[in-house]
């Protein structure tokens, strides 16, 4: 009989091995996940340079440094790893075992007689984890730290993505405000020439009706820009936790916002070490391995053993004055019988939540991927149409400056004037617009490689 039991003891023990492996990290990603085109064998990363180094404006740096101080969201964040701490240290504190205390007093009176009796008792009880049930609870409160501080930097890389965009889109709005006054300016000129034409003879009204209708034209979209340079400043101010209102003076130009031509991204195993979101999902996997290890543990049983000691001037008339010491150790085994199918069930669970985690590991790798080829293509198309932007500029300032000319000293139709004038517009409008698709390009291809978090 000694040796049955002994043989089924070793095979539980040699069944619930497995509850203790570790989790093992991810060492390999697929090379393509950046795309063929921008396939990358560099083990540099735009993501190794710190926000600091990256933005140049120290505007800019200043709007960061108070978004990362008071901004909500991140200190939410930065509460959830508060919280995964107490977790882990409660997970940590269940190795110890429980003590309790139970002091008692009392006062009795019968015929004439008054009796005290009192006692002081404590009793430990200890649970031995021979099968991995803490232990894997406490693995599974780590990776759920992890998580939490991967989330927290996720939280501040997008944050500082945020700002950044919000105030190149703010820098953007005022170039298209001051390229709207300038042209305003150049309209009040081009009317005045007309007018003039006119008292000579030599244009006629319509001419000058035609020159103030885009001028008015001009005027009312400079009043629906002037209304999204307020707005983007309420929503950078909410950014710092800051009310609504105007933000302080000493910002800088957009035309002297500029980053480094080269641009690195790294190998794609770079994204496991840099990139939060993926971190966390790695986490999150971790995790839930560790809770199939947890499932499977509860199949075994609790081993338990407990004491109490006690201190009394009662004991039932066994034991009376002076006060006695009173002791008793007790020893369990606990194996679960009637709720195996209540431990199949939280396997299955477990089993299930791991490859779901599994799937949203492999999910956020190719979401990675996707975003860094989007902002790196985003890059280069953005810096292709600056070139050709500058090029119309060029060219279309020419044409405006000609038929000025013309118009005051030949017979060319104003209406050529005028058309010019707004093409010239227009290209300048666009110029600022793709300036900003480029350093908000290379802001996201920067938070897509996971920097940010130094």
């Amino acid at each position: 009989m000694r040796k049955i039991i002994i043989y089924i003891l070793a095979a539980t023990l040699l069944t619930s091995c497995g509850i203790y492996n570790k989790y093992s990290k991810t060492e390999t990603v697929r090379e393509d996940l950046y795309g063929e085109e921008f396939a990358s064998t560099d083990t540099l990363s735009l993501a190794s340079v710190s926000w600091r180094e990256f933005f140049q404006d120290p505007y800019l740096r200043d709007l960061i440094d108070t978004a990362l101080a008071y901004n909500t969201n991140l200190q939410t964040a930065r509460l959830r790893v508060t919280q995964a701490e107490a977790t882990l240290l409660s997970a940590r504190l269940a190795y110890l075992p429980s003590l309790t205390a139970a002091p008692e007093g009392g006062v009795s009176r019968w015929s004439g007689e008054t009796s005290y009796t009192y006692s002081l008792g404590g009793s430990a009880s200890w649970e031995i984890d021979i099968f991995g049930k803490a232990t894997n609870a406490k693995r599974q409160a780590l990776m759920a730290l992890e998580a939490s501080k991967a989330y927290e930097q996720a939280v501040q890389t997008s944050l500082i993505a945020s700002v950044a965009n919000s105030y190149y889109s703010l820098l953007m709005l005022e170039e298209q405000v001051r390229i709207g006054e300038q042209t305003l300016d150049n309209w009040d000129s081009t009317i005045s020439s007309l007018r003039a034409l006119v008292r000579a003879g030599s244009s006629n009204e319509a001419a000058v009706l035609q020159a103030e209708a885009n001028k008015l034209a001009l005027e009312s979209s400079l009043v629906t820009l002037k209304q999204n340079l307020v707005e983007s400043e309420n929503a950078l101010c909410s950014l710092l936790a800051r009310t609504p209102g105007s933000l302080p003076e000493g910002r800088g130009v957009l035309a002297e916002q500029e980053f480094t031509d080269s641009l690195a991204v790294g190998v794609p195993m770079l994204l496991l070490s840099c990139r939060p979101d993926v971190k966390q999902a790695e986490a999150n996997l971790a995790q839930a391995f560790y809770g199939v290890n947890a499932a499977r543990a509860a199949f075994y049983p609790s081993i338990t053993l407990s004491g109490s000691i006690g201190w009394t001037n009662n004991a039932g008339g066994v034991i009376v004055n002076p006060a006695q010491w009173l002791f008793s150790a007790v020893g369990s085994v606990v194996e679960p019988l009637f709720n195996r199918a209540s431990n199949l069930t939280g396997l299955r669970t477990a089993k299930a939540e791991q490859e779901i985690a599994t799937l949203a590991f492999e999910q956020a790798l190719l979401d990675a991927g996707q975003e860094v080829n989007n902002a790196l293509v985003g890059v280069q198309a953005s810096r292709e149409r600056l070139e050709l932007d500058t090029a119309m500029i060029e060219k279309l300032e020419d044409v405006v400056h000609k038929t000025e000319l013309l118009m005051r000293y030949s017979t060319t139709n104003y209406l050529e004037v005028l058309t010019a004038q707004q093409s010239l517009l227009s290209a300048q409008q666009s110029f600022a617009q793709d300036k900003y698709s480029e350093l908000s390009s290379i802001v996201s291809l920067y938070r897509a490689l996971g920097g940010g978090v130094q």
